[in-house]
């Protein structure tokens, strides 16, 4: 086999392959073995390689990459989240898929082949696509602060006929101190109803309980040990129905997880020296990025920190630099070397030192922590919060606000911790070996390869659906 190279000019004349594309992230080569039975096996009967991924190695840019075949510097898709310049906030996990630069697979996939057809289930940026079925966890959002799960769908009668066949999706389950198999398992099931059901030429789906105990303990707990096993049962499921229906399986991974003991806080330090500004509000204290000389939208092992004023560049790059667990500061010389370098970049991006993350806290005193930071609040956290994980203050304690919602009262679901040290895995730094790297798998081993890169998945999986 040799490692797979794009090959200017190489044209497809049809589709004669279906495919079934599984996304698992936190998979990698040093996880194949004893406790993954399903995924082995697929490996042994096709094959197996390390895949190149891009940085971040976090869900939103990888999965970007794979499908326009570009880097985060073309298609802008430079983290899970970043600073809105234009609108002065922070937003994380958006959905609309134009937020996505350049095409993606399947619109060359049908200009070449007018039977085409794509599904695309639970990845993300999976709205106002121009895929033929599409799933995406879309709660709904009452004015008493309720949040009820749902789902946006295409077409739209298929939001209710898995819910009618499979029960409500258990986004608690998908996300939260609950997060645990019960959200793969329902996403294993509707990945079954909709290749039965809707035949797609290409099927993406995405199994994430890797992402759970491994962030949770670290991938060598116990605990994340029974967690791959669990995720390979499920994955057993899909692969066996998906080849019953004549497709082949393509096993992929966004990035591994790595153990890390301790955060740094970027924003801390920040306010510290002067650079960040808070808004003191009734409900705590509040990020103001627009009034702040810089701050930092952290994002796992990653942070894109905004600078107001360029005259300020050289002196915050140099203190980041000398921080306790940074270990690169990137300018935009940087970032273009990275494939990072985009308008939506921050004026600077910094990468964690192994075995460190970022965490988002602004606030030095947690009696001034805005309400939110205790809650599992996704869209309003200006940075990845993992600690929403863990559950802070008891089960007991969730259960009694539960009770108090369910009977009309409005209160705050305040259940995680402000202390995020317990976290016990991260990712988003490039792989420093290659049990390490993340996978492709494939059950045909004429495809095999040695070895690819994340922005030539695109042009691989085009040509093993050519045949």
């Amino acid at each position: 086999m040799v490692r797979y190279k794009t090959t200017p000019g190489r044209k497809m004349e049809g589709v004669v392959r279906k495919v079934l594309v599984i996304d698992v992230p936190g998979l990698v080569l040093g996880l194949l073995g004893e406790e993954t039975p399903h995924l082995s096996s697929l490996a042994s009967t096709g094959f197996v390689c390390p895949m190149e991924t891009v940085f971040p190695a976090v869900t939103c840019p990888v999965q970007s990459t794979w499908l326009t075949g570009t880097m985060p510097s073309e298609h802008g898709i430079v983290g899970n989240g970043w600073y809105w310049r234009e609108l002065g906030e922070v937003f994380f996990w958006r959905q609309p898929d134009r937020l996505v630069g350049g095409d993606r697979i399947w619109d060359e996939a049908r200009k070449l082949d007018s039977s085409f057809s794509a599904a695309r289930l639970f990845w993300w940026f999976s709205m106002d696509m121009n895929v033929d079925v599409a799933v995406t966890p879309r709660p709904c959002y009452g004015a008493k602060g309720q949040k009820v799960p749902d789902l946006w769908t295409r077409p739209r009668h298929l939001r209710e006929n898995l819910q009618e066949k499979l029960g409500p999706f258990p986004l608690f389950h998908f996300w939260g101190p609950n997060a645990g198999i019960k959200s793969t398992k329902w996403i294993v099931d509707a990945t079954n109803y909709v290749m039965e059901n809707q035949t797609p030429t290409l099927l993406l789906t995405y199994l994430p309980h890797l992402d759970y105990d491994f962030q949770r303990y670290g991938p060598d707990d116990p605990r994340s040990r029974k967690a791959l096993a669990e995720l390979d049962a499920q994955a057993g499921r899909l692969i066996g129905y998906g080849r019953a229906q004549g497709f082949e399986v393509v096993v992929v991974s966004e990035y591994g997880i790595e153990p890390v003991s301790g955060a740094v806080f970027l924003n801390r330090f920040l306010r510290e020296a002067d650079l960040l500004e808070v808004r003191e509000t009734p409900f705590g204290e509040i990020l103001d990025p627009v009034a702040s000389r810089a701050f930092a939208v952290v994002d796992h092992q990653a942070a894109h920190v905004y600078v107001a004023d360029p005259k300020d560049l050289g002196r915050i790059r140099g203190v980041l630099s000398e921080l306790p667990g940074v270990e690169r500061v990137l300018d935009r010389e940087g970032q273009e070397e990275m494939g990072i370098a985009h308008p939506r970049s921050g004026e600077l991006v910094l990468l964690a030192e192994e075995g460190r993350w970022f965490a988002y806290p602004w606030w030095l005193d947690d009696d001034m922590a805005p309400d939110f930071a205790e809650t599992v609040d996704i869209h309003r956290k200006p940075g990845y919060d993992p600690a929403e994980l863990f559950m802070g203050k008891g089960r007991f304690y969730a259960a009694w606000k539960l009770f108090l919602r369910k009977l009309g009262f409005s209160v705050l679901l305040d259940v995680v911790p402000l202390d995020p040290s317990m976290v016990g895995g991260s990712h988003g730094r490039l792989p420093s070996a290659a049990e390490k790297s993340p996978v492709l798998i494939c059950s045909n081993s004429e495809a095999g390869v040695d070895g690819i890169h994340a922005k030539d998945f695109r042009r691989w999986l085009l040509d093993f659906m050519k045949g």
